[in-house]
């Protein structure tokens, strides 16, 4: 890319500030910045209401790097899952979830990932590089354009659980955020986005600090370290304990809700005695939900998830201890469901 400055880099002030030092008007600031944040342009040659002059100007000082749509996949169950293409070629992947009461935009954070989990297709790719907020923010543009064309609905909900560790792109993840839940565009409120982490303890304290309002998920996914550290390798560097401490002071500080993720992976973490482990887990947590995860298999591994009777087992045990629980059955079955799918097949 050359060095010419993103545009969408700049806020609402530092585009009026170069507007004036073009000698135009200052609300030509405001009526770009609307066709950037509101209208989701991809080109300065979508701004109608700039004149044709100043659309070449624009273009001749800056770049609009937005991802396009590369595939779409659409699962019989609604699902619409989509792989995008960065302006430097990568693909990324971001997936909208309908059920009877949310539409859910599932959106990347990384192209690739470095924590390497044993269990999932984008941990086979080597992370090339972080989206920039504005990468993020275009996915979420996207999928609720998808939302409104396929169920004249705009999105309700937005989870941060595709493709890489949002905590380990802390900047580009919040500031992405910001925008989503500004007045100046999607008008969101931050109380239906959800970012999962693997559990990076110390970005998890930063949260905190920062104070945030959205909500934190966090995939656990075993109830012992020996467990977690052999299908999660974050779990060498960040234990149970103090991903615990640090998912205690999280709360302590925002008061936000707190999801656990448990993927059920055949005779690996589905024993009776597993559930006994993790509902000592929810009990030092303030946790509001143990979502109990549906596995997809994916090609080169050997997890399976447990049969039905075996899932049953496990979530029955849970519930009898009185815990909060959901199954969240696989969407997209007949199509590549598992996060980095599809975007490996590029």
């Amino acid at each position: 890319m050359s060095e010419k400055k993103n545009i969408r880099d700049f806020d609402l002030i530092g585009l009026k500030e170069y507007f004036e030092t073009i000698g135009d008007k200052r609300f030509r600031a405001m009526q770009a910045y609307e066709w950037l944040w509101k209208k989701n342009a991809r080109s300065f040659d979508e701004m109608s209401n700039l004149s044709l002059d100043l659309r070449i100007k624009l273009k001749e000082e800056f770049t609009l790097p937005a991802i396009t749509v590369d595939a779409t996949q659409h699962s019989n169950d609604g699902t619409l899952k989509s792989r995008f293409k960065t302006w430097d070629g990568h693909l990324i992947e971001g997936v909208l979830i309908p059920t009877e009461k949310r539409f859910t935009a599932c959106v990347s954070s990384q192209i690739g990932c470095s924590l390497t989990c044993a269990f999932c297709a984008t941990g086979k790719m080597d992370r090339k590089r972080n989206l920039s907020f504005d990468e993020i923010y275009d996915q979420v543009a996207l999928l609720n354009e998808q939302c409104q064309i396929t169920y004249q609905k705009n999105l309700s909900n937005i989870v941060y659980m595709g493709m890489g560790e949002p905590l380990l792109n802390y900047k580009n993840v919040l500031k992405s955020i910001d925008k989503i839940t500004s007045a100046e565009s999607m008008n969101m409120s931050p109380n239906r986005i959800t970012v999962s982490t693997a559990g990076v303890s110390k970005m998890i304290r930063q949260l905190g600090d920062d104070n945030v309002r959205f909500n934190l998920a966090v995939s656990l996914h075993a109830p012992t370290d020996g467990q977690r550290t052999e299908i999660m390798p974050i779990n060498e560097s960040n234990n149970l304990k103090i991903l615990i401490e640090s998912l205690q002071y999280f709360h302590l500080k925002t008061k936000n809700e707190i999801t656990l993720e448990y993927i059920l992976f055949n005779n690996i973490n589905d024993s009776l005695e597993d559930a006994e482990n993790l509902v000592k887990i929810y009990r030092q947590v303030p946790t509001h939900l143990i979502n109990v995860i549906e596995y997809n298999p994916i090609a080169g591994v050997s997890f399976m998830k447990p049969d039905e009777e075996r899932t049953n087992a496990f979530t029955d045990y849970l519930i009898k201890q009185k815990i909060n629980v959901r199954v969240r059955r696989s969407r997209g079955k007949d199509i590549d469901a598992a996060c980095g799918q599809l975007a490996n097949k590029g």
